[in-house]
């Protein structure tokens, strides 16, 4: 078919059955259809090539297609693609002890599912049959899912306010704020459940000394901490999860989106022995996942950790991270009027501008200039790089000048309309 009506025709279908106001804006923006992919560099239906900046939202931490994982896949899916259930599976054995050994220490548990917002809400209900209490306290900002509970977690009302009412009993507070989250916690909630950097509440890196801290807190609350690692976890921040940096120990961690390795969903929740038997003990089947955990996605997430380890990837996200950061730093010198700030840790970083609308621009900008990119869900005014940690020194460069000349001629948009 001619790439044009190919288009159109997914642009159409798009319209009909998908979503037709997001088929609008993704046309009126002009994203293409992705053919293929590989490495860092994705392809549309004209063949151009797009340096991928957005990663999936953290999902291609090794890049697409990574020949390890397909391999690995590939093999499982000879054998036996998806479990039988009433026997014992040996990926999903083999990844969960693979897990124990590089989590914080005491995390010695797994349950797995298909996605992050399934690996939040096993979390909350563990939480609350661990401790018998409801209540849970969350961050202003903070991102956990969209199904109902983790709905119910998530700090921006824009998302919460149509699915109304939902789980009831959660408090909110300012993120990176101490004191307010010792007073929320006050001896009765469940759980404190936190992002160890916001994703998409606009990569917000807290002070040194919260996470060490809400551990303290909850400690003294007789809480359980729910770190949500769904988009820090392996290598994203230059460690390989987020609260490793200040060695935070969690009650329970969530995981998802690059522990398929680009090739398989997975979601995976890791909780202590304490947790575990307070859950399970009474009744080992009182959580399940009919998909969760098969074969094909274990065997993924098994060779993705066997990928970050064997390639270096928490330091390599660490040193590129530095320079892209630095990069854009001096992007944000030169535009001082737009660009208000330049935050994050390893390759996880945002840009913040000073206007509603110019991180839209820019974006639409950066794309025809061949690098993807995308704002945050909970706050618009900042686009994120979020790369394959794969990427290369030339690579980050690359991302760089097109930011900058793309924040140039939205700066010339916006003097024309003024």
């Amino acid at each position: 078919m001619d790439p044009d009506a190919l288009y159109q025709d997914i642009v159409d279908k798009y319209s009909r059955h998908i979503n037709p106001g997001l088929a609008k804006l993704m046309a009126f923006a002009g994203f293409g259809l992705e053919v293929r992919a590989e490495g860092c560099h994705i392809y549309d239906h004209e063949g151009r090539k797009y340096l991928d900046c957005l990663g999936g939202y953290g999902v291609f931490a090794l890049g697409h297609k990574h020949p390890k994982v397909v391999e690995a896949v590939k093999r499982q899916l000879d054998l036996m693609p998806l479990s039988g259930k009433a026997f014992f599976n040996g990926p999903q054995a083999d990844l969960a002890e693979k897990l124990s050994s590089v989590a914080p220490e005491g995390l010695e548990f797994t349950f797995f599912s298909n996605s992050g917002t399934e690996a939040v809400e096993a979390a909350l209900k563990f939480a609350k049959a661990a401790t018998g209490r409801e209540k849970i306290v969350s961050t202003v900002g903070g991102y956990h899912g969209k199904t109902i509970g983790a709905l119910a977690t998530t700090g921006r009302e824009k998302y919460r306010t149509p699915f109304t009412p939902l789980m009831p009993g959660v408090d909110y507070v300012p993120y990176g704020d101490l004191d307010a989250a010792r007073e929320a916690l006050n001896g009765h909630a469940a759980a404190m459940i936190v992002e160890p950097i916001q994703g998409e509440g606009g990569i917000i890196v807290p002070p040194k000394g919260y996470l060490p801290g809400l551990r303290t807190a909850c400690d003294e609350a007789s809480a359980l901490l729910i770190v949500d690692e769904v988009q820090t976890g392996l290598a994203r921040t230059g460690a390989m999860f987020g609260s490793d940096h200040e060695g935070v120990r969690p009650d329970l961690m969530t995981l998802a989106k690059a522990l398929g390795g680009g090739v398989m969903p997975i979601g995976a929740t890791m909780g202590t022995a304490k947790v575990w038997e307070a859950v399970f003990g009474p009744n080992p089947l009182v959580h399940t996942s009919t998909f969760g955990g098969g074969e094909l996605a274990c065997a993924a997430g098994l060779a993705a950790i066997q990928v970050v380890e064997e390639e270096g990837l928490v330091e390599r996200s660490r040193v590129r991270g530095v320079q892209l950061k630095a990069l854009l730093e001096g992007v944000r010198e030169r535009h001082a009027d737009l660009v208000t700030a330049v935050r994050g840790v390893g390759l996880m970083i945002g840009v913040e501008f000073a206007m509603d609308e110019v991180g839209e621009l820019t974006i639409v900008q950066m794309l025809k200039r061949g690098v993807c990119a995308a704002y945050t869900l909970n706050n618009p005014r900042v686009i994120r790089f979020e790369p394959p940690l794969i990427i290369s020194e030339e690579q980050v460069a690359q991302a760089a000048d097109a930011f900058s000349e793309a924040l140039l001629e939205t700066k010339e948009l916006l003097a024309a309309v003024a």
